[in-house]
């Protein structure tokens, strides 16, 4: 007799399947050394489901023992100049509105420590990040005697390290279990109502606005949009102080404090309603099988015309973009990345070796493809310096116009 599946957020037996695929690399954001490791690397199923109580979005088919997070995952992206004037501002806007000036921040899922170290650096912070697949040997200079770094999954015990301010930055997503998760984090603030906490994530509005299925990968297994989000948090005892989007809409921005009383807050203007998701969850399922079905002709009918397309940006995005469609690998493709750390490394689950920009030069490609747009204008600049003519098109774009 099968287990029903319940909503990991709010326990709901109410939840349907509506986005499916099979054998995907388990890892999205891990290089490995060589094709052949790349190519056997483990897989798991994606069988993404909708909660119809609270509009909670998640892999009912994650399993979390098939996941290894160590120093070798690779998901630095302060090497560009877009995600860097974003972090920045961020970090400015934090430390103004929590007057975070010698203070002691923790940092939940701190990854190689880029964000925690501008915290750090602009207001003369101490900080502690948590953190498995941290690499202290990144930080250098006067910042790196201001941050630790514990490389390990964050639970109760960390409720003893001394916290002026907590933050989690794209970690609840990798997180199956939410609302236990959240109860942890609540229970390590107690004794401390006024703590402000600062959680980020991505916005799956947009992911199914855009049928956008290279935003649904295995690493992540939980989906949220404002609605959701609220929600949650509210029912695991924070009261939402703010809830906004930034970096061009993709990721949701919200500040919360530990609940002290019993009243809970009347819903901001900004939260979503579950119809509304449900209408959301409901067109992409109606329009998935066009999405990709435009971008296999699309590579189909280059590969007539002989020409060879790059695509910019090795991790996530890009992984889940050429698994899903299946492509031939022999198929002139070249994938790229302007993170030093990741060249010459291997795509898993692909096996396609991820090159410097500059490779670009001598593969003269027709067209390349930008996994996100925001860094569009970004790339087209870097793409013009070193003198390559291609067409630029983002993954964003209707296959009904890349593929002419």
């Amino acid at each position: 007799m099968n287990t029903p599946i319940c909503c990991p957020s709010c326990g709901s037996a109410d939840v349907r399947l509506f986005f499916e695929v099979d054998d995907v690399p388990v890892h999205n954001s891990l290089v490995l050394r060589t094709r052949a490791e790349a190519c056997a690397f483990p897989r798991g199923n994606l069988r993404i489901s909708f909660c119809e109580r609270c509009a909670f979005i998640f892999n009912a088919a994650f399993d979390g023992r098939l996941l290894d997070y160590s120093p070798a995952y690779e998901d630095q992206q302060s090497f560009s100049a877009t995600f860097n004037r974003f972090a920045n501002s961020l970090a400015r806007e934090l430390v103004e509105r929590y007057d975070l000036r010698s203070k002691n921040l923790i940092e939940i899922g701190c990854g190689k420590g880029d964000f925690l170290a501008l915290l750090c650096t602009l207001g003369e912070n101490t900080g502690i990040g948590i953190d498995p697949t941290a690499v202290p040997e990144r930080l250098d200079g006067a910042v790196a005697a201001r941050v630790r770094f514990l490389n390990e999954f964050y639970s109760e015990h960390h409720a003893q390290l001394p916290a002026d301010f907590l933050c989690c930055r794209h970690t609840l997503e990798h997180i199956p279990n939410v609302a236990e998760f959240l109860r942890t984090v609540r229970t390590s603030l107690e004794g401390k109502p006024q703590i402000p906490v600062f959680f980020e994530l991505p916005d799956v509005t947009r992911v199914l606005a855009e049928a956008a299925y290279w935003d649904m990968y295995y690493e992540h297994c939980s989906y949220f949009d404002t609605g959701s989000l609220a929600r949650l948090f509210r029912s695991t005892g924070f009261d939402v102080v703010d809830l906004r989007r930034g970096f061009d809409d993709q990721y949701l921005l919200l500040d919360i404090v530990p609940r002290s009383g019993r009243n809970v807050a009347a819903p901001l203007a900004i939260e979503t309603t579950v119809d509304r998701t449900r209408a959301l969850v409901d067109a992409f399922a109606e329009r998935i099988a066009d999405v990709l079905q435009g971008w296999r002709l699309h590579f189909a009918l280059a590969r007539e015309r002989g020409e060879k397309i790059a695509i910019w940006g090795s991790g996530s995005k890009c992984v889940a973009f050429l698994t899903t469609l299946r492509l031939d690998p022999d198929h002139d493709i070249i994938v790229t990345d302007i993170n030093p750390h990741r060249h010459g490394k291997f795509i898993p689950g692909v096996g396609m070796e991820i090159v410097p920009p500059d490779a670009l030069r001598a593969f003269r490609p027709d067209e390349v493809v930008v996994m996100n747009p925001i860094y569009r204008a970004e790339i087209t600049a870097m793409l013009n310096e070193m003198g390559v003519a291609a067409r630029v098109i983002s993954a964003d774009e209707s296959t009904t116009e890349v593929s002419v």
